[in-house]
């Protein structure tokens, strides 16, 4: 009965973007100008239990001046163990070792565990690999920050203390996703890390309304970019709504450089005058852009190399802006 419950509640909240928590461990946090509502780790009950987005910091709420910033963008198709099952500025590594491994052999996802490889076919991310080692998760919760901390050991000579906060500044309109990443195995870690941002800036269609822009000039070919999205005067635009079940994607957006300051993001929602600004202390690897009819993803790499005894850092900036 419980999860007939589940599935209504998830089905009728497509306008909305939000379903309501009771039925998976959640927490808020709030500074007084931002609120927000994050799914925490588990196995068994957890929200996320899919194979491709780190678990920490699934965001189905954030809110700022009665602005809302995120929400379930795909809520028709759920199940905990669907690869965008997901909602928020959630994370995903590529995976690491996954070439070298045999076939049964275990390769790493960093915020997931170790997953079994079935065959030799190359990584996909749509592909629902067997978790091998899970690790262990502890997450501190604060009145506006969470901190996630997950260890693993012993996984095909891998092995991680990876921590993430996902903190509210105080007194500020402004989220930072601070990281750590220390290798305790004896394999070097060598991979990138994105943000897929699914935003859903006060549940405005991905269209005319939804304008991302940028500090330099920018390129993008892929599908839809040309026709329903163009790449002009330092931004991405769109020349008509994007129908259910249509999406535009590029692989490769061009036009950055080699400085931090070039991962500066700014996605704003013409029509109610909120938008959010995104910057990071690390260069850019490459960016990705996606979008359907919800949600519209900008998806940009950092890369990532920790040689055992090693740790590194780096933090994500989020300012909310509303007017």
């Amino acid at each position: 009965m419980k999860k007939s419950l589940v599935v209504l509640v998830l089905l009728g909240s497509f306008c909305g973007g939000f379903i309501p928590s009771e039925d998976f461990p959640s927490a808020k946090i709030t500074n007084g100008e931002i609120e927000a509502e994050l799914y925490l780790p588990d196995a068994n009950r957890g929200y996320y239990q899919g194979t491709r987005f780190d678990w920490a910091g699934v965001m189905p709420r954030l809110e700022y001046r009665k602005h809302s910033y995120f929400g379930i963008w795909n809520p028709a198709k759920y199940d905990p163990k669907l690869h965008d099952a997901i909602a928020g500025p959630v994370e995903e590594f590529v995976a690491v070792g996954m070439n070298e491994a045999e076939i049964g052999g275990e390769f790493l996802k960093i915020g997931v565990g170790s997953l079994i490889k079935p065959d030799a076919k190359p990584y996909s991310f749509n592909t629902p690999y067997q978790i091998k080692n899970g690790g262990k998760w502890t997450v501190k919760k604060s009145i506006d920050k969470i901190e996630f901390t997950h260890v693993i050991s012993d996984a095909a000579g891998y092995g991680y203390v990876y921590r993430k906060t996902v903190k509210l500044l105080n007194g500020k309109p402004e989220m930072v996703l601070e990281h750590s990443l220390k290798n305790t195995g004896q394999k070097p870690i060598e991979t990138q890390m994105y943000n897929h941002n699914f935003f859903m800036i006060d549940n405005e269609p991905t269209g005319p309304n939804i304008y991302t822009s940028f500090p330099y000039e920018i390129k993008a070919e892929g599908k839809g970019f040309g026709s329903i999205a163009k790449t002009e005067n330092r931004a991405i635009s769109y020349t008509k709504e994007l129908e259910s079940g249509n999406f535009v994607f590029t692989a490769g957006l061009q036009g950055f450089g080699l400085s931090p300051d070039d991962y500066d993001i700014l996605i704003q929602n013409l029509k109610t005058g909120a938008s959010v600004q995104i910057t990071c202390d690390q260069p850019l690897e490459k960016f990705v852009y996606w979008a359907c009819h919800t949600t519209s993803c900008p998806e940009p790499y950092i890369k990532l190399s920790v040689k055992p005894k090693e740790e590194v850092k780096w933090k994500i900036n989020y300012k909310f802006i509303a007017r």
